[in-house]
């Protein structure tokens, strides 16, 4: 990834959104200077969304290895390593409503899942205090575990349409109607959004849920493009795949729920910027086009 078109756009980002952000912020009782810092808004966005493509598993040997090594030519006035991270919980705010600014738009085929966010191992469960009060235990296709859903919804392009949090236990299909409220056309996912309840309410919405069927259920007639569609659903399998394994949005070495947030959406932020997204490639009309017969 480039750095300058990245930082560009996140500049021209926060000229608009800052100003008024600042202003709707609640003042303090405690009396403390409004210095401003070394490094602007934008630049701390940046560095923190360039680390989710840069490979490094760690965001403290990319700062020190990487940002003040090699990227001086493009930050001059770069911090120390802990004065950064005194500055990361400020882009909180900011990278949600830039996410907000980088979500695709809805062309009637939709893709719904949710994938696991493990904040430590099942065995430190107990002794585990940082996420003590939002994090809870859950359980999916594999095994239990202790931590967080991600709630996406994907277009075809595999570009992010919506996102949702949730603590663990919470339901695959409890999220979907507040995701899907600007959504049109059919919604695909997996048996885990059975529900009637659930489809008679999307309905309504102009939203039609279409799922794989159990063992239990009687077989439904459906349209040969659904029957392929549903075959691949798998498209935003390899959206999550490529979210834990390049993006980096699930570890757990973090400090901090302020921390883990800001680099779940500066996660989010980057597979956006990805250039060779999981894609159907539906929408060339030349691959729609039959073959013309040869006499």
């Amino acid at each position: 990834m480039e750095i300058l078109p990245v930082f560009c756009d996140i500049d021209d980002f926060c000229l608009f959104f800052e100003p008024g952000w600042r202003q709707h912020l609640l003042a303090s009782s405690a009396r403390h200077r409004n210095r401003r810092s070394t490094l602007c808004l934008s630049e701390v966005m940046t560095i923190i969304v360039l680390f989710h493509c840069s490979g490094y598993r760690n965001f403290k040997d990319y700062y020190k290895q990487h940002v003040l090594k090699h990227m001086l030519w493009a930050f001059p006035r770069l911090v120390s390593y802990n004065r950064f991270i005194e500055l990361v919980p400020q882009a909180a705010i900011p990278l949600c409503a830039y996410l907000r600014s980088r979500l695709g738009q809805c062309s009637g085929i939709s893709f719904a899942d949710s994938t696991t966010l493990k904040v430590c191992h099942n065995r430190r469960i107990h002794s585990h205090k940082v996420f003590a009060g939002s994090a809870r235990r859950g359980k999916n296709s594999v095994d239990w575990f202790y931590g967080f859903k991600l709630h996406l919804v994907i277009n075809d392009c595999g570009e992010l349409l919506s996102v949702k949090l949730t603590p663990g236990n919470v339901d695959d299909r409890v999220p979907v109607p507040a995701m899907v409220k600007e959504l049109f056309g059919k919604l695909f996912a997996d048996k885990g959004y059975i529900s009637q309840k659930l489809f008679a309410l999307l309905f309504e919405q102009k939203l039609h849920l279409l799922t794989k069927l159990k063992t239990t259920m009687k077989n439904k007639l459906l349209p040969m493009f659904d029957k392929i569609m549903l075959r691949k659903r798998a498209v935003i399998e390899a959206v999550n795949d490529q979210l834990k394994n390049i993006s980096q949005i699930e570890h757990t070495r973090h400090r901090s729920p302020t921390n883990f947030f800001v680099n779940l959406i500066a996660g989010l932020v980057a597979y956006t910027y990805r250039e060779k997204k999981p894609s159907l490639n539906i929408r060339i009309k030349e691959q729609l086009q039959l073959p013309a017969l040869v006499f």
